[in-house]
């Protein structure tokens, strides 16, 4: 029997993709309270952005992130007092198998303390462009006039 349970787990073992591991690993360094120090554009102006049909992007810098990925939940905080809504933003959270162009995204979807979808199951995708024990880098593109507007969210690791 031992040699049976052996021989299943050599098999599990080997059937993980390369894929799998990094999104484990990925997970594992998400884990933790970060920092969202600045979000910029990918072109010169003053745009009024909404990010996940909640908070201006003003209103979301200086914000903790805090990220469970046992359960692939979280929150975050609006705390600028000049915002219209402040306090806590519960989430569900995963990141997919890497698209054909490598980049892994990672899906976001606004829930309630009873882990029910907030915006009739609406969810956002952002690109995860950079994670490492320090630091953590989204892109989200979006149509601006006809053409794309990249938004791009820089984080530190608080913890």
């Amino acid at each position: 029997m031992k040699k049976i349970m052996l021989i299943l787990t050599a098999i599990l073992l080997v059937s993980c993709s390369s894929s799998q591991k990094t999104i484990i690993a990925a997970k594992k360094t998400l884990k933790g309270e970060w920092l969202l120090n600045d979000i910029s554009y990918d072109r010169v102006g003053t745009f009024d952005v909404i990010l996940y049909n909640d908070a201006s992007a003003d209103c979301l810098t200086g914000g903790v992130w805090k990220f469970i990925p046992n359960n692939n939940t979280g929150m975050y905080t609006v705390n600028d007092s000049q915002c219209v809504s402040t306090g806590a933003r519960n989430f569900r959270f995963t990141i997919p198998e890497a698209g054909q162009d490598g980049l892994y995204s990672f899906l976001f979807k606004p829930i309630d303390e009873k882990k029910k979808s907030t915006n009739n199951n609406k969810g956002y995708r952002m690109t995860l462009k950079h994670l490492d024990d320090t630091s953590m880098i989204w892109t989200q593109t979006v149509s601006l006039e006809g053409s794309p507007f990249m938004i791009t969210m820089n984080f530190n690791k608080l913890q």
